[in-house]
């Protein structure tokens, strides 16, 4: 992900997270903190069509959403996986598995202890498929209940 690309993310942010929006300046601000964690998936001759945030982080305490972290943790307790959205015709081609494998060699290799995230959308399928668990704890579901 690059500057350039931030509001092409928030059109698709837009789009896909109706629910949970955030300002482009939250986008900027993790490219900015942990450049290596963000990734767009680019069509040629379409322009981008998803994209992915992640950074060290805290874990079991997420950040809120549409807030600004002002830095990563060190040290860091996960490595936390803050937003993937791909628009729908990006969708059922495999191109989310890929990023999140990438991800999870990434975070091994650089000594995070676990990986992390919120799933939202009926999305905890996808998790579970690569090798999530869901943790249930009261104060964060009621949380992001009321989110």
């Amino acid at each position: 992900m690059e500057p350039d690309h931030l509001p092409e993310v928030r059109a698709i942010a837009d789009r896909v997270h109706l629910n949970y929006p955030e300002d482009e300046v939250v986008f900027s601000e993790r490219l900015e903190l942990y450049p290596e964690g963000c990734f767009v998936l680019e069509r040629p001759r379409d322009g981008l069509a998803g994209y992915i945030v992640s950074h060290p982080w805290h874990f079991n305490k997420p950040p809120a959403l549409n807030v600004l972290v002002g830095g990563v943790p060190e040290p860091a307790s996960t490595y936390y996986i803050h937003d993937i959205a791909l628009l729908p015709e990006a969708r059922g081609n495999g191109a989310a598995s890929e990023v999140v494998l990438k991800l999870v060699r990434y975070a091994a290799k650089a000594g995070f202890p676990n990986l992390s995230l919120v799933a939202v959308r009926n999305s905890a399928k996808f998790w579970e498929r690569h090798g999530f668990r869901t943790l249930d704890d009261a104060d964060l579901n009621q949380k992001w209940l009321n989110k």
